[in-house]
């Protein structure tokens, strides 16, 4: 009776045991819900950015050419120096074109000082001379025309020879021939002559002046000056180097304000319009700068089939550098009502679909296939798929399937893997005790 007591008491202890190692078992084999951070899906105002990528350029720049050719006597600017528009930056030799000035200058004054001898003197001389011939011939031809009546006279009477007569008309005519041309002398020279001498005496005056300003022009051709204000980014050559006309002897770069240069899908750039506003920003660098559109190219490059935008923005302290790559971000419009989520709620599907996991009130993920419109950084429009209020994973939601037990977690709470932790933790210690037990 002993030794059955003691089977059936080892049987039901067996019994207990293998009840409780199925019990564990089983509850090993039931999947803990997945922890996971949610937000609620808003209503809020979302801008519609199209981003590119460009290169920058200076708002104006101007290269200073020399006009004449000549050795640099002076610079007076280096590279990276800051100048103002009409600022002299480096001198030419010129004492050759100061010698060419004085003597156009003595020119200049030869034929002013000829001018108004003409104009004062020689003219005036010349008409009162005219009417003193013209005076004298007139007196000339009444003292012939004097004689020769009184011959005709004495002629008529018998008492004065045919001969004399005869002499005394050719004396007449001559006399009226002088009188007519000193006459015509004197009309030419008072309508006409006298204009047309002073005419040319100034015609003189002109030409010498033509001379005298182009060689002062020869000489300001070697002061060099900047068309703009600016800074100096380029100046290869040195003082001593023959400069020579069409090549550059300073740049300069007005970089108060830049230009930003970007090449936008044209399917994107159709919605872009001038005065939009935009950000600047260097590539690999924090530096921003919010500027504005300023030009919209309306022809598409054939080649890329993208559509030029220019971005102008300001550039205080002059931290974006021309030439640099950036990046441009356009606000092409604003959604007053979207429905938005955080961009970390966006996941992929197996088919490489976009989705997003909304957890239900009784703690179920729900696999959302989802249409994204608008976005920004901290935001992204849903066109379809979730509604305003829905609750989205925006963590954990990595590897969690349709339909599956979740669990809703705060920032800073333990996950999955501190319960395991602690789990493990715990089964370590209760095998300790059990060894001690024994």
């Amino acid at each position: 009776m002993r030794n059955l007591a003691l089977l059936l008491t080892g049987c039901c202890l067996l019994g207990s045991l293998g009840c409780s190692q199925k019990a564990e078992e089983s509850a090993e084999a039931a999947p803990e819900p997945a922890p996971v951070q949610v937000a609620r899906a808003e209503q809020q105002p979302v801008r519609r950015i199209i981003e590119a990528d460009g290169v920058l350029y200076p708002l104006d720049q101007s290269s200073v050419m020399p006009k004449v050719s000549a050795p640099v006597a002076k610079f007076l600017v280096n590279r990276g120096d800051h100048v103002m528009a009409g600022q002299l930056v480096a001198t030419l030799e010129n004492r050759d074109l100061v010698a060419a000035v004085a003597e156009s200058k003595a020119l200049l004054d030869q034929a002013e000082a000829n001018y108004r001898a003409t104009a004062s003197a020689t003219v005036p001389e010349s008409v009162v001379k005219a009417q003193a011939d013209a005076q004298a011939a007139q007196q000339g031809l009444e003292a012939a025309r004097k004689v020769l009546e009184s011959r005709q006279k004495l002629l008529e009477q018998g008492a004065l020879a045919r001969r004399l007569v005869d002499e005394s008309q050719a004396a007449y005519a001559q006399a009226k021939g002088q009188f007519d041309a000193a006459q015509e002398h004197l009309r030419a020279l008072q309508s006409v002559g006298k204009e047309e001498e002073v005419k040319a005496a100034q015609a003189q005056v002109e030409s010498a002046r033509a001379h005298y300003q182009s060689a002062q022009a020869q000489v300001s051709y070697t002061e060099m000056r900047s068309p703009i204000g600016g800074v100096v980014a380029d100046r290869p050559l040195y003082a001593g180097d023959i400069a020579n006309p069409g090549s550059p002897l300073v740049t300069v770069m007005d970089i108060s304000r830049v230009v930003a240069r970007a090449n936008v899908p044209q399917d994107l750039a159709s919605s872009i319009r001038v005065g939009d506003a935009a950000t600047v920003s260097e590539a690999g660098s924090t530096v921003q700068a919010p500027g504005k559109v300023t030009v919209v190219s309306p022809a598409t490059d054939p080649a890329s089939t993208t559509v030029q935008v220019w971005v102008q923005a300001d550039n205080p302290g002059e931290r974006l550098k021309p030439g640099a790559g950036v990046h441009v971000a356009v606000v092409a419009a604003v959604i007053p009502k979207a429905v938005v989520v955080p961009p970390s709620a966006l996941l992929a599907s197996d088919e490489g679909e976009q989705i997003v996991l909304t957890v239900s009130p009784d703690s179920v993920a729900h696999e959302q296939k989802i249409e994204i419109g608008a976005r920004e950084a901290d935001k992204v429009q849903i066109l379809s798929g979730v509604k305003p209020g829905d609750q989205v994973v925006v963590a954990g939601g990595v590897g969690v399937n349709d339909k599956a037990k979740v669990r809703i977690v705060k920032p800073g709470e333990p996950g999955e893997e501190s319960e395991k932790g602690e789990k493990e933790k715990g089964e370590k210690e209760d095998d300790g005790e059990k060894a001690k037990a024994k």
